[in-house]
């Protein structure tokens, strides 16, 4: 980055460092910092809008919506996560280039399944193998999102179902009796007070998801920790930069990376739980009001 990064091996101390912390493959570390908070930021509303659908499913009043509310809860936290996180982005990579193979080339005369290798032709893959770099990126940023907010979601479902059952049922019931439809009773009554029930499960889930984002590797993601354990790691003289093992001052930065995010994240659902609890019946609504007195 730097006009004297000519020759390493001539710098001083502080032009080396300056030179070393600025290489392609440290700015690549960095980005992966964005990346590990795009995913947190952009899951978490997903997997709350999963456990939402999952949590009402399993409301539902119809048996077979019902079903599918339960068997989803059940079926994704009895099954260990990293399980989902790598069946679910090849179900759908392979499902949709199966779809592609069977559009795009019809006359294709040989089997798509090959013992254990799936082969498509060219003209399916997803992406498409001239495609730029980028895309390649996106798309595989994309079923990794999509693997963290279903199985987040079955977690967030089991949350809200029980949030929503903990209001008490007669607040819904004497709102009905005030001339409100059940759909207007659960928008007006049900909803702002199960919010404060919900968020404890949910804050555990938030820092749950904080931890997962190491399984990004797993899916061929280069996350923070990747890139900690391949630029700490030795480096003899065949490198620009060597340097002795110093992974334990990348994992340090790491260590401390995720350590103020929960510090903020437990700032800002201490903040959240005041903000809902104002006014409630609850044990910290009474110490508000107790507090105002």
């Amino acid at each position: 980055m730097f006009a004297f990064c000519t020759d390493p091996s001539t710098l001083p101390d502080w032009q080396w460092f300056a030179c070393y912390l600025t290489s392609g493959t440290h700015l690549a570390f960095y980005w992966s910092f964005v990346v590990v908070m795009v995913l947190i930021l952009l899951a978490a509303p997903f997997a709350l809008a999963f456990g939402f659908a999952g949590a009402l499913a399993t409301r539902s009043h119809m048996a077979p919506i019902r079903l599918v509310g339960r068997t989803y809860t059940s079926m994704v936290r009895g099954v260990p996560d990293i399980v989902f996180f790598l069946f679910i982005p090849i179900a759908i990579d392979q499902a949709l280039e199966y779809i592609l193979h069977q559009v795009r080339c019809p006359d294709w005369d040989m089997p798509i399944r090959r013992g254990n290798d799936f082969l498509v032709c060219a003209q399916a893959k997803v992406p498409l193998s001239s495609s730029p770099a980028w895309v390649h990126d996106i798309y595989a940023f994309s079923l990794a999102l999509f693997a963290f907010a279903l199985v987040f979601g079955a977690f967030a479902a089991n949350t809200l179902y029980g949030a929503m059952n903990a209001v008490p049922k007669s607040q819904t019931e004497t709102a009905e009796a005030y001339g409100m439809t059940k759909p207007q009773a659960f928008r007006r009554v049900l909803l702002p007070q199960m919010w404060v029930y919900a968020l404890p499960g949910l804050s555990n889930l938030w820092m749950i998801l904080i931890k997962a984002t190491p399984l990004l590797f797993l899916l061929g993601i280069r996350d923070i920790v990747y890139w900690a354990r391949e630029l700490g790691g030795q480096k003899t003289g065949f490198y620009a930069y060597p340097h002795p093992d110093w992974r334990v001052w990348y994992f340090l930065v790491v260590l401390v990376f995720y350590l103020v995010l929960t510090a903020c994240s437990e700032r800002v659902f201490e903040w959240l739980m005041r903000r809902f609890s104002h006014g409630q019946a609850t044990a910290a609504g009474e110490r508000q009001r107790r507090a105002a007195a």
